[in-house]
């Protein structure tokens, strides 16, 4: 992978990242913070705060387990579609060939025409 495609992805790798940790936030304090007269929560406040946001975590990896396992699977039944034979990690087999060493090295003789 190039190093624009990778920095690409890792953006919106971060970007989903910080979608979820912000819905995540939002959804706690609303259920969870009812007075905004102090600078400071209360003890009730801040248990349901770290179990709000424990029962959310747990769920997400939970979600992204079953994700996981899942994209092998979709990914085959996809390859079978469109009718590319599926390589071994699930991901349609490339039509090029396999990065190797390059033609001419130093040690290999010399191709005779």
């Amino acid at each position: 992978m190039d190093p624009a495609a990778e920095h690409r992805q890792q953006l919106r790798s971060l970007r989903d990242f910080l979608l979820v940790y912000n819905r995540m936030t939002e959804l706690c304090f609303r259920h969870c913070v009812c007075n905004l007269n102090y600078r400071l929560l209360t003890g009730r406040e801040e248990s349901c705060l770290d179990s709000c946001a424990a029962r959310l975590v747990r769920a997400n990896h939970r979600l992204m387990g079953a994700y996981v396992g899942l994209v092998p699977a979709m990914l085959q039944r996809r390859a079978a579609e469109y009718g590319t034979p599926a390589g071994p990690s699930g991901l349609p087999a490339s039509s090029e060939p396999a990065p190797g060493p390059a033609e001419s090295s130093p040690d290999a003789p010399a191709a005779s025409t």
